[in-house]
């Protein structure tokens, strides 16, 4: 998006800060429901998932505003999923448990942006 006037740049800002808090709440929801590495993972997963559809629609579809995928992708699961926590539940975790950890986080969410792409384009076919 190309902001050409300075309210235009208020608004993008606005967006992504709305999403933000939004997602940044919803994080926390998660981690008083599942403490710690659990959290910290279905977070990751379900924010993968998301950002696969919402990047998909975005590149094959057109249907989601440019607004609208500002608030879902840069503002709300920038948030919402949480590389920081996760490499510090990891460093803290035994050895064996840390690399479960980054192993499970990254297949997992590889497959679930895929599976989010997936949804997307079947939304398309419809």
């Amino acid at each position: 998006m190309v902001d050409r006037h300075p309210l235009q740049r208020v608004e993008t800002v606005l967006l992504i800060a709305t999403g933000g808090i939004v997602g940044a709440n919803a994080r926390y929801a998660i981690s008083l429901v599942l403490p710690g590495v659990s959290g910290t993972f279905v977070a990751n997963v379900t924010g993968s998932l998301v950002l696969g559809f919402v990047l998909y629609e975005a590149s094959h579809t057109g249907l989601l505003a440019a607004e609208t995928r500002l608030v879902f992708a840069t503002g709300f699961l920038s948030s919402y999923t949480t590389y920081s926590t996760f490499a510090l539940q990891t460093v803290q975790t035994s050895p064996l448990l840390g690399l479960g950890n980054v192993v499970a986080n990254y297949a997992v969410g590889f497959v679930a942006a895929y599976a989010g792409s997936r949804l997307g384009a079947s939304l398309e076919a419809e």
